[in-house]
């Protein structure tokens, strides 16, 4: 019993610091299984299953006040998710010391591009795009959902910043999609891949479940309240700290 609300507790910080910022609940949830005694390939999986019901917890929050458009949604569940049924795929086959030393690297940038421009994300300003523009966006987001579901760690805060660099969203719109799509939808088809491919450790399941969904509704619901400034820095924390564990696991 102590063992479940332990890791009741860790997915729950996890997943309430992940909503209000925009990802990175892997970065605690997943070392956490692994050093229970996981392996990689049953950690990952159960880990996506649980970040299922954080894609539902935010998700019950969002819609509550948020439009999100039908173009940008479609866009996001048919670039992403065939991307993430090839890295689940993929996952499973090739080492991950590189990929996430590359992935490290990349996070860490995305904090410092963001600390660099004080004004990004803090107004919305959706732009006008013709096919091409809207379809390289597409190719983007296809990329990342190829990242998405191969490494776990961080991967939905390069959406998070993609949606308001490329299509002009501020922080607290790119996050509701961010976690309605990639948390639920996304998450779902990498859950449902690593779960045929490899093996869910359904006794935790429970209490990552639980932990997941409060944590998502809470966190979706600070960043509703807190605005764009708040959700800025959260972002530039989450990711240079992702970041940093992501290259220091390359050296031990």
């Amino acid at each position: 019993m102590l063992e479940l609300l332990f890791i009741f507790i860790i997915s729950l910080i996890a997943n309430l610091f992940s909503a209000f910022s925009g990802g990175g609940a892997g970065l605690i949830q997943l070392p956490v299984l692994l050093f229970l005694g996981l392996p990689f390939g049953v950690a990952l999986a159960t880990h996506k299953v649980a970040s299922v019901a954080l894609g539902l917890g935010a998700t019950l929050r969002h819609l509550k006040g948020n439009n999100l458009q039908k173009k940008i949604i479609l866009l996001l569940f048919f670039s992403g998710i065939p991307g993430v049924i090839i890295g689940a795929n993929l996952i499973l086959h090739i080492p991950e010391a590189i990929a996430k030393l590359a992935l490290g690297v990349l996070t860490i940038g995305l904090g410092i591009y963001s600390i660099l421009k004080p004004n990004l994300g803090q107004q919305l300003n959706l732009k006008k795009q013709n096919i091409l523009e809207f379809l390289t966006g597409g190719s983007v987001l296809f990329l990342i959902g190829i990242l998405n579901g191969s490494l776990t760690s961080g991967t939905g805060l390069f959406v998070t910043l993609w949606l308001i660099r490329w299509f002009g969203l501020d922080y607290q719109t790119a996050i509701a999609y961010t976690l309605v799509m990639v948390g639920l939808f996304w998450n779902g088809a990498g859950a449902v891949t690593l779960g045929i491919l490899g093996n869910i450790y359904w006794i935790w399941l429970i209490p990552l479940l639980l932990g997941s969904l409060i944590g998502g509704y809470l966190g979706a619901h600070l960043s509703i309240k807190k605005g764009n400034r708040w959700i800025k820095r959260s972002f530039e924390l989450v990711t240079i700290i992702i970041g940093i564990k992501l290259i220091s696991q390359y050296f031990v």
